[in-house]
């Protein structure tokens, strides 16, 4: 039966920018929730010392919950060697990261969708990158997952491989046992795209989920596909919502997803709107888990 994990979706500003919140605050309220684990995130403020990496797994650990996904973001479509160089060793040090809060999914991505690169070249440079990668990960028995991403708060152009087609192409170039695929249904109607098509084409590839959900606070699903799919801005006619109350269907999601024999983690991207939200999405998907994998 799939687990479930919680990622800060509301708290990354006060843990990542402003430091207005400790870790270890947000692990008291993550594990009051009817969760396996939390979904953790390279770019905590308090991350950057090392010491605090297994005082954080021994917090979470003696609540009887896990860490078992680290989401950071990689840029490997950079032109230059060097810079990919560097963002290689960053990834293994993810992977240290993840390895130490015994975690056993760490994300990748493809990187920035920069303007003078073909759909050709940068595949390629991506998935030199991740195999270049796979080998560390391989050692420390962590599997490296490649999520449909929009783009990173920090990055100046979205993500490379967020259209369908060339994530894809990409998924299909990495061939590995220590690989596979974080489907996140709601990044893709932010390429102006259907969820349920990209994952009947990937689902055999998938390990881990993000379940989040959206709704349309105007218009039609085909106004954002004209007007806003793969833009350089988040999509404004969309925004976060409660699980089970947007755009997506997760019966249909659930049945490809237990069609294909998933049994992986499905970490929670919500609560933007406070703990009571989170805790609604928990219990929707809890419920959902229970109807499909009984």
């Amino acid at each position: 039966m799939p687990q479930l994990a919680v990622f800060p979706k509301a708290f990354m500003n006060a843990l990542c920018k402003d430091g207005t919140m400790r870790v270890s605050e947000w692990i008291d309220l993550a594990v009051k929730l009817d969760i396996e684990g939390i979904e953790w995130y390279a770019g905590f403020l308090e991350m950057a010392d090392e010491e605090n990496w297994p005082r954080f797994r021994h917090q979470v650990e003696e609540h009887g919950k896990s860490i078992p996904m680290m989401c950071c973001s990689p840029d490997f479509t950079h032109p230059d060697a060097a810079f990919r160089a560097n963002e290689i060793a960053k990834q293994k040090r993810w992977i240290d990261m993840t390895y130490a809060l015994g975690g056993s999914y760490c994300r990748v991505l493809s990187g920035q969708r920069r303007p003078e690169l073909s759909i050709d070249e940068g595949v390629e440079l991506a998935a030199q990158c991740i195999e270049a990668c796979l080998p560390y990960a391989k050692e420390h028995g962590i599997t490296l997952i490649i999520e449909n991403h929009y783009k990173d708060d920090f990055w100046e152009y979205p993500e490379f491989a967020q259209k369908m087609d060339v994530f894809c192409k990409l998924v299909d170039r990495v061939r590995h046992p220590n690989f596979g695929v974080n489907y996140d249904p709601s990044n893709t109607y932010l390429a102006g795209e259907d969820p349920l098509d990209l994952l009947k084409r990937v689902s055999d590839r998938v390990v881990t989920m993000h379940a989040s959900d959206r709704y349309l606070k105007e218009g039609t699903i085909e106004d954002l596909r004209k007007e806003e799919g793969g833009s350089l801005g988040y999509a404004k006619r969309l925004s976060h919502g409660e699980i089970g109350k947007g755009l997506n269907d997760y019966n249909a999601i659930f049945t490809e997803l237990k069609r294909v024999g998933f049994n992986g983690w499905i970490s929670i991207e919500d609560g933007v709107e406070g703990m009571d939200q989170l805790e609604r999405s928990v219990s929707f998907l809890r419920k959902k888990i229970s109807e499909y994998w009984p």
